[in-house]
């Protein structure tokens, strides 16, 4: 693909150049959502940005625009070619902290890994003061203060970097659902990553929750069955 100055990727990459005076680590999520399953959470940091990676990167935008098939062959270019690091926070803790806590959570770990390797290197030696963290969304990650950060919204529409977070968490967590959907078959979670489609919804109402549903998500319907069935009796 011949790369122009209006090329997407081209775009994404020059916004993380703006920040000129920084090394960028770009974070996003993938599940707060769903109604089973954990929040995910990437965190990514370029190191090299050669013509050669831009190229192999050409089709890089926000995970929920491309195929799954763009995902995986994306996937392994920036697990390759980023020091990156991914963290789930499982259900039981979303259900203790709540799904917002849960995401920034998960970011928070992923971003502070990431951050410690990307530091120590020979050029850094260990020198915070020259990264920023871009976090999708309108929140900045709580307790973190290793860095600055900002918080960038549609970041991954945005930013390289987040842009390849975003691609992270969701293949991790779209094969992760798969292997739930392998011991639960019936919640179709392959196909719905632990959304509520009609599908999921009615195996709920007829197997009941599991260890990976997230009750709290799920109160409105429970509440609403509940006042239709007690409706039959008025």
């Amino acid at each position: 693909m011949e790369l122009t100055k209006d090329s997407h990727i081209i775009k994404l990459f020059a916004y993380d150049l703006f920040y000129k005076n920084h090394i960028i680590i770009g974070t996003d999520e993938a599940g707060r959502g769903p109604a089973a399953g954990g929040v995910f959470a990437s965190a990514v940091c370029f190191q090299e940005r050669s013509r050669k990676l831009v190229e192999e990167l050409s089709i890089l935008n926000d995970s929920k625009q491309l195929s799954k098939k763009k995902r995986e062959t994306l996937y392994n270019i920036i697990k390759d070619a980023t020091i990156n690091h991914t963290v789930c926070v499982e259900v039981d803790e979303i259900e203790k902290i709540n799904i917002l806590n849960a995401s920034l959570k998960a970011m928070k770990l992923a971003v502070e890994d990431v951050l410690k390797r990307a530091s120590l290197t020979d050029a850094l030696d260990g020198n915070l003061s020259k990264f920023l963290v871009l976090v999708d969304g309108n929140k900045m990650i709580k307790d973190f203060n290793l860095c600055s950060q900002k918080w960038v919204v549609k970041g991954d529409s945005k930013s390289a970097s987040i842009a390849a977070a975003s691609i992270l968490a969701k293949v991790t967590r779209d094969r992760y659902m798969e292997k739930l959907d392998a011991e639960f078959p019936q919640y179709g979670w392959a196909k719905n990553a632990g959304y509520l489609t009609k599908e999921h919804i009615d195996a709920i109402d007829k197997y009941g929750l599991t260890k990976y549903h997230r009750p709290s998500f799920l109160k409105k319907h429970f509440e609403e069955k509940e006042q239709k069935q007690l409706s039959l009796f008025r």
